[in-house]
């Protein structure tokens, strides 16, 4: 099954949150074509660019479009083949290395010590801690060919 192309769009304007939105898209589009994919994934996606192409939505309804589309394109990457956008693990690691690590670390510090105010040294910890695990899973799947040469900015 071919990926269908994303029609270039002329009503982009100057909204540059909305150009970024769009050329995002585009690359990954552009990242996800080198992959082989599943029928599925591929079906998934195809519908994700045509009803980008086929919408009649401006402005910020546009982006949201945009991004909610993307995001359900890449959910569907990494569940269904395991392929993920460059620095995917290291964001995810990061945020559960904070919350699942860090807080629990600052607790038992500022127990331990007897000053509940040091419950903010766990976080640093805790974000180190996620980054080291995130950053050795990312390389992990780029020695296995799981990764996407695309990356998701906010």
């Amino acid at each position: 099954m071919q990926i269908l192309e994303l029609n270039p769009r002329t009503d982009l304007g100057s909204d540059t949150k909305l150009s970024a939105a769009f050329s995002q898209f585009s690359d990954m589009v552009t990242a996800v074509k080198e992959k082989g994919l599943n029928p599925t994934v591929v079906a998934a996606l195809n519908e994700g660019i045509q009803s980008i192409n086929s919408t009649v939505l401006k402005g910020k309804d546009l982006a949201k479009l945009i991004k909610t589309k993307q995001q359900d394109i890449l959910k569907l990457l990494e569940k269904e083949q395991k392929i993920v956008p460059k620095n995917y693990y290291r964001t995810m690691w990061t945020l559960l290395g904070m919350t699942s690590f860090g807080l629990p670390l600052g607790v038992a510090f500022g127990v331990a010590m007897g000053n509940i105010g040091l419950l903010g040294l766990g976080l640093p910890i805790g974000m180190a801690i996620g980054l080291a695990v995130g950053t050795s899973m990312d390389k992990k799947a780029v020695a296995e060919g799981k990764q996407l040469n695309f990356e998701v900015k906010m």
